[in-house]
């Protein structure tokens, strides 16, 4: 697998999370193809911040809502950038996590 090809497609489906609502590391791999290797969403989340067009990577959490990443964003940036669209997040995990999951198999079809 082509990291940087691959990291692309993550960033692809990142684009596409609308405002207010999240997706987990594992729902991404799973839409790319590549289940089991939610690890590597991680890694390309971590490595987003120069990507261009931006990628708006505080949409990703882990799969029980938990703001895993978290540590790339420095303090609470990806908590604040969170609440500032709308979502709750109490003791780092969105509040509603099944009600605001955006599954991209299920909405990009």
């Amino acid at each position: 697998m082509d990291k940087s090809n691959f990291y692309d497609d993550v960033y692809q489906v990142v684009r596409l999370i609308p405002k207010g609502r999240v997706t987990s590391y594992g729902a991404i791999a799973e839409y790319l193809g590549t289940k089991g290797s939610s690890r590597m969403v991680g890694y390309a989340m971590g490595a987003s911040g120069t990507a261009q067009p931006p990628v708006p990577a505080h949409r990703v959490v882990n799969r029980n809502g938990l703001l895993s990443g978290k540590i790339h964003f420095g303090g609470d940036t990806m908590e604040q950038l969170l609440e500032s669209e709308g979502i709750s997040v109490e003791d780092n995990q969105v509040q509603n996590f099944k009600q605001l999951f955006w599954d991209p198999s299920a909405e990009l079809l």
